[in-house]
Formats: C-alpha cells, sequence, structure tokens
C-alpha cells in the first residue's frame, strides 16, 4: 500500500470543502475554514430543489469552486467523465492513473462518491484500490476497487488533486468570491441544473416544498445543516475580510455581517426544528405549526 498517511477529510456538511481543507492541511497550506467558504463563493450560495431533495447540495456545475482555488493558494486538476456520456471503464482507468501518479508525487487527492454521494479524501492504494476518509469513514477506509468508482446509478466519475500555487491578495479574493456568488445567485443555465433554484429562486423553492407538503424529510434536514454552515462561515468570512482589507468600506461590511448574521440565526433555528436524521427516508413533512414556523 502506497499512502500520504496524515491526509485526513475535515469534517464538514459541505464535504466537497471538507475534503479540500484536508488537502490544504497536509500541504500545510494555512487558510481558516471561513477564508475557505467565502473565498470559494460557497458560503454565500444556496441550490435547492422544490422538494428539498437532498441533492441540492452537490446537484449544481460546481466550477466556480474550481476557479477560486487559485487565488486561494491551492490548483485543481484531476479527472470528470459520465457513464452515460463517455465509456466509464475508460474514465475509471484514467482515474486510477492519475490518483496512483498523483500519491506517488505526495499531491492529495479527492473523488465524489467513493462511498455514498458526497466527497471523499482518496490517502491510499494498494493493488486493488482506493484509501478513503470522508462521510461515514472518518478513520479511513480502503480498499474501494477501482473499477467500481463511478458505477453507481449517478454514475459520476470525479476525482482531483491539489497542488500549491501563490495566493492572490486578499481584496482580489474577496473581489472574484463575490462576483462568483453575484452570478450563482442568477441562476446561469451553465450552472444550475433543471428543477433546482440558486439565490432567491432556491428560497422560493424551498417555501413552496413546505407549503405544498411535498419537502422530503431527509432532505429538509440536510439541507438546513447544510446551508446553515455556510452561513455561519458567510459570517465569519466578512469579519475576516473587513480586517484583512484594512479598514476599506469598513461600514459596508458591517452592514453586511448585520445581514448575514440573521441569516445564520434564522437557519440555525430551521436546523434545530428539523434536525438531519439519516433514516428518515422518503417521508415528506406535514403542513402543521412547525412547519408554518418553518416557513415564517
Amino acid at each position: 500500500m502506497k499512502a500520504l498517511k496524515k491526509l485526513k477529510w475535515s469534517p464538514k456538511w459541505v464535504s466537497h470543502l471538507g475534503c479540500i481543507k484536508g488537502c490544504l492541511n497536509y500541504l500545510d497550506i494555512k487558510i481558516t475554514d471561513a477564508w475557505l467558504y467565502g473565498g470559494t463563493g460557497h458560503a454565500f450560495i444556496i441550490n435547492i430543489s422544490p422538494d428539498s431533495c437532498a441533492s441540492g447540495p452537490t446537484a449544481w456545475r460546481t466550477m466556480m469552486l474550481f476557479e477560486q482555488g487559485p487565488a486561494l493558494g491551492y490548483q485543481v486538476s484531476g479527472v470528470f467523465g459520465s457513464k452515460n456520456d463517455q465509456n466509464l471503464n475508460a474514465v475509471q482507468e484514467q482515474a486510477w492513473d492519475f490518483a496512483r501518479g498523483s500519491i506517488d508525487q505526495g499531491f492529495p487527492v479527492y473523488a465524489w462518491e467513493v462511498e455514498i454521494p458526497e466527497f471523499y479524501v482518496v490517502y491510499g492504494y494498494d493493488d486493488v484500490g482506493y484509501y478513503y476518509s470522508g462521510p461515514g469513514a472518518d478513520e479511513g477506509k480502503g480498499p474501494k476497487p477501482w473499477r467500481e468508482l463511478g458505477d453507481t446509478g449517478i454514475g459520476i466519475v470525479e476525482l482531483y488533486h491539489l497542488q500549491p500555487v501563490e495566493p492572490k491578495t486578499p481584496q482580489e479574493v474577496v473581489r472574484s468570491a463575490f462576483e462568483k456568488a453575484l452570478r450563482h445567485a442568477e441562476n446561469p443555465r451553465e450552472w444550475i441544473f433543471e428543477n433546482y433554484g440558486a439565490g432567491l429562486t432556491g428560497f422560493d423553492n424551498w417555501i413552496s416544498g413546505l407549503e405544498s407538503g411535498t419537502a422530503n424529510r431527509f432532505g429538509m434536514g440536510y439541507n438546513a445543516a447544510v446551508w446553515y454552515e455556510c452561513r455561519m462561515y458567510a459570517v465569519d468570512f466578512l469579519g475576516e475580510a473587513r480586517e484583512r482589507l484594512d479598514g476599506l468600506v469598513p461600514d459596508l461590511f458591517d452592514q453586511a455581517i448585520s445581514h448575514y448574521q440573521q441569516v445564520a440565526d434564522r437557519l440555525g433555528d430551521l436546523s434545530q426544528s428539523y434536525p438531519f436524521i439519516a433514516e428518515s427516508g422518503p417521508q415528506t413533512i406535514p403542513v402543521d405549526d412547525q412547519c408554518q414556523e418553518a416557513l415564517r
């Protein structure tokens, strides 16, 4: 077995960023969780379907996260393919070669759906497959046979490594992150899939599902936890940005912090009302007093 033994994911509801943070820790790239969430723009986004499906946080084209990486001090490269569009065996082999070569060079790797539909760091390999850390595998698992990667109902092969680069200035990070977040909120078709909504449309979707009694209980708990986590880091990012920008537009940052603190508090209430329950299955949320409070 060949392994990067100190590589582990950083447990987060947004597993994609939890894996990136784990890779950054391995590379000894000093960055706070808040700077990562805010600097990628993820702290400020939402993506949700009318039925509150748990796929919302991951079911969008996430190129903005990769594009923001160099501003924060890292470059993401890798393999992406779909069994619906490409030869699955060929993409699996490409990912297997890429992962082994990356680990041999000391570059941390992460991948999609090594176990459940979330992201996992890949810290090692042997003759059989991948060793990984992530949701449900905090202390590590493996080997995952490399021929099974992407051979699922979703059918996506997605595997990347991180390399360090020189970061941009804090002002460049903040500007580009805000540009990406604002663009995301406009529901661009190149990023947002049909039947999902970003920005205010995302909140409207969330409301409509609860009002109609079609909101999925499992997805409700998951979405509430994910977007609450994001808005908490939005508040922290705005505070860190205010300091790093050394007094540039402090009043605007104070206003933004005040607004995002309110949003974070309300989403925290929502997450407490509908905590994530892994066994909740396909049941929907009744339109009762608790639901009316959630709608408010």
